[in-house]
């Protein structure tokens, strides 16, 4: 797991400028102090991976450093330095905790050795301590089996565990996936190197995304220091992605980068993290109906889909049945600590003829149920199993359905009689249909309301729009005789009245025009018409 941020604590400028230059010259996030009170500000301030110590400091010792940050719940590793070596020092801060001790002046070869030691000293602590948390490890459970799909299916764990090629195991609940993904780590050459589960069904929607990549602190609400993702913790080895079908588009998106790339950037962070993993996924699925139904994206199925393997269900491995349930009964009874003396006859037919609809989960269920109901010194009989029971035959002449009972049905009204205003029924009404009962404070139903209130057709209201405006044009238009009076001098009604006889408005004279100059007299003379030289 890579190392990101370091903090160098010397008091020699010299030293810590060239110390800080080298760790910057290889990417990493270096702060440079020269006093204890500074150093344990940046640890309140960040959360850091390693610290190179000097031993002797101008406020204090920096052995002293060393036994406040064993207390710590996240302490860094620890490289302690100094210039003036004797062996009661070295002993004293290997035996509080320092992780190596370097002799100064060291060269870029001593400090390449001592980051790679800690870069894999810190990957097994954090992937030791997600399994402790996680609960996770190898159980003992391998393949049983010996029917033909049980062997085809080991020879071909065999031929893919040796590769590094991306591996999609499918199949039915309780068939067994995890463990032919087990199988496959245990086969290949990171057999040494960690193997990651991630449960892509049990991480809810908005968390998953931080369970693959990691996230850096204060990059969502709660995440109060940083955390590395799955896929760092299975750097080099091997990670599992079950139930890989439960993932959001969104999250697909980003884990088809890290299975292209390689790199990946945390939740909140901008760094980029170069990954060395093996994928294998499981689903209980069919993803191509999945990529049909646009609920997958195709590019990631033909990124996982690299060998597919098929595992069989239990109802298609007959023959493995009773291996498997002798196997779990040994294995329950030295569990539980009961003697049990084997599986009756009757047990055994019972077992050959269910058809498991769990597979191999279901039979290990009801083999530790009958181990725990059976007892010491007894046998498995079948009334500790548990199964349903077998359904008996239907048989051939069964009596004839009985009718159902005859629910009375009312009568119908008679007919009332047309009056004189009766229509036919309209779309299949009665004609006459009966009135509705009146409501106290409310108008008769049957009266029409009066005509100024009804409302009208939308044909009806065009014609009467077109009527209202014609009106109105004519109201503004005057009438022909009125204009023609206008023009006469003569007001509007009067015609035929003298005394109201209005004259006529003189006419104008018309302007005098003048004649035109007459240019086609020699020397350009201008004249007049009717006047000479």
């Amino acid at each position: 797991m890579p190392i990101e941020k370091i903090v160098v604590l010397e008091d020699d400028l010299i030293v810590r400028k060239n110390l800080e230059q080298q760790l910057r010259s290889r990417r990493y996030d270096v702060a440079a102090v020269s006093t204890i009170a500074a150093a344990q500000e940046c640890l309140d301030r960040d959360t850091f991976d390693l610290m190179f110590v000097d031993v002797r400091l101008p406020d204090g010792e920096g052995t002293e450093l060393l036994r406040q940050l064993q207390q710590r719940p996240q302490r860094p590793i620890v490289v302690m330095m100094t210039g003036h070596s004797s062996v009661q020092s070295a002993v004293e801060c290997m035996q509080n905790g320092a992780f190596d001790y370097l002799i100064k002046p060291f060269s870029a070869d001593q400090l390449d050795v001592t980051l790679k030691k800690a870069e894999s000293f810190n990957q097994l602590v954090k992937v030791n301590q997600f399994l402790n948390r996680d609960g996770g490890g190898d159980d003992g459970q391998s393949l049983l089996g010996n029917s033909p799909p049980m062997k085809e299916l080991r020879e071909l764990i065999r031929k893919v565990a040796r590769t590094e090629a991306t591996v999609l195991i499918q199949g039915e609940s309780g068939t067994g996936k995890e463990l032919v993904a087990r199988e496959i780590f245990r086969n290949s050459p990171r057999i040494n190197a960690p193997f990651i589960k991630v449960n892509c069904a049990a991480v809810p929607e908005e968390l998953i995304e931080s369970e693959f990549f990691g996230h850096e602190k204060g990059s969502f609400t709660g995440a109060g220091t940083k955390r590395e993702g799955r896929f760092e913790l299975a750097h080099s080895g091997t990670i599992l992605l079950d139930e890989i079908s439960e993932i959001s588009p969104k999250v697909q998106a980003k884990l088809l980068r890290v299975l292209q790339e390689r790199e990946l950037e945390r939740v909140g962070g901008s760094r980029t993290i170069k990954v060395d993993v093996r994928v294998v996924a499981t689903t209980n699925r069919h993803l191509e109906l999945a990529v049909e139904r646009k609920e997958f994206r195709q590019d990631l199925f033909f990124r996982l889909n690299v060998v597919p393997i098929i595992v069989a269900p239990l109802r298609e491995r007959q023959s493995d049945i009773l291996l498997l349930a002798e196997k779990f009964q040994q294995r329950f009874s030295r569990k539980h600590g009961l003697r049990t003396l084997g599986i009756a006859p009757e047990c055994r037919d019972a077992l050959q003829s269910h058809s498991w609809p769990g597979n191999v989960r279901e039979l290990q269920n009801v083999i530790e149920r009958a181990v725990i109901f059976c007892g010491d010194d007894d046998s498995l009989r079948l009334e500790h199993l548990g199964l349903p029971a077998a359904a008996k035959a239907v048989p051939v002449n069964l009596p004839p359905l009985a009718a159902p009972p005859s629910v009375a049905v009312p009568a119908a009204p008679p007919p009332q009689r047309a009056g004189p205003h009766a229509h036919p029924g309209r779309n299949g009404e009665a004609a006459n249909p009966p009135r509705p009962r009146q409501k106290p404070g409310q108008p008769h139903a049957h009266r029409q309301a009066p005509r100024h209130q009804r409302p009208h057709p939308p044909q009806q209201t065009q014609r009467i729009w077109r009527r209202r405006q014609r009106h109105r044009h004519r109201r503004r238009r005057k009438p022909q005789t009125a204009r023609l009076r206008l023009r006469l001098g003569v007001r509007v009604g009067a015609a035929g009245r003298g005394a109201d006889a209005v004259p006529a408005r003189p006419t104008p004279a018309p302007a005098k025009t003048l004649p035109a100059p007459n240019c086609n007299r020699g020397g350009g003379a201008w004249r007049s018409a009717g006047t000479s030289r």
